[in-house]
């Protein structure tokens, strides 16, 4: 009985927290985009990511964005796994200048997949990546150089990152050469890896507080995720 309670009560909160029946005005009540389906397609548009990734890919990424508590807010990073490690698939972009500012190459883990990412995980040494909404944290210098601690906000999906040292870092695996040579990319552990020669300046421009969302087409994650239930509660 407690059980089924506690349930109901989280149904509720996360009802009043969408009953405005727009996902996009999520967050605090500062700093908040509370834009229409329309609003976010112009913006979609200004920054010419038609060519990038597809517009639902950037609209889950404003509504997590604002559900959760990323403090850089002038900051998106979009990683989006959907598409071929062959191709540049890692987007930064200023929300407040309406521009692109990076888009690049990225692996993803080791039994995540070859050249396309299909298996995901949450748990350690698995060696696969974690779909879902993360929050850029701090610096270190470890055994892959200057890198950038993430940590995961959605319980049961990717919230074992910092424990797993899942971590954006440089590796000599993510570049074009590596590509000609293998026909896809190398892997991490787990880890977002992007090419040597710009992870400083990536590093230094996301970490902080900023939001970093990795899409992936996994019905676990889908299924699970706190904004595909904002969605299922809104169509009720």
């Amino acid at each position: 009985m407690k059980k089924v309670i506690i349930i109901l009560l989280v149904f509720i909160s996360t009802l009043n927290v969408f009953a405005d029946g727009d996902i996009n005005s999520v967050g605090s009540s500062s700093d908040k985009i509370d834009m229409s389906q329309e609003e976010i397609m112009s913006l979609y548009q200004q920054i010419e990511l038609e060519d990038d990734f597809a517009f639902e890919t950037f609209q889950r990424a404003l509504a997590g964005y604002e559900t959760y508590p990323c403090e850089k807010k002038e900051i998106i990073t979009i990683i989006d796994y959907t598409k071929p490690s062959t191709e540049e698939r890692l987007f930064i972009i200023n929300l407040e200048k309406k521009e692109l500012l990076f888009k690049t190459l990225v692996a993803h883990g080791k039994n995540t997949g070859l050249n396309l990412a299909v298996n995901f995980s949450n748990t350690g040494s698995s060696l696969k990546s974690s779909p879902g909404f993360y929050i850029t944290a701090e610096t270190y210098h470890g055994k892959h150089g200057y890198s950038l601690r993430l940590d995961g906000l959605e319980k049961g999906i990717n919230d074992n990152a910092r424990t797993r040292a899942i971590v954006m870092h440089g590796a000599n695996y993510v570049s074009k050469d590596f590509i000609k040579a293998h026909m896809r990319l190398g892997r991490s552990w787990g880890c977002p890896a992007v090419p040597v020669e710009l992870s400083k300046e990536i590093i230094d421009l996301i970490k902080g507080g900023s939001c970093l969302y990795i899409h992936a087409n996994d019905e676990n994650y889908l299924d699970q995720s706190i904004i595909s239930k904002a969605k299922k509660i809104k169509n009720l």
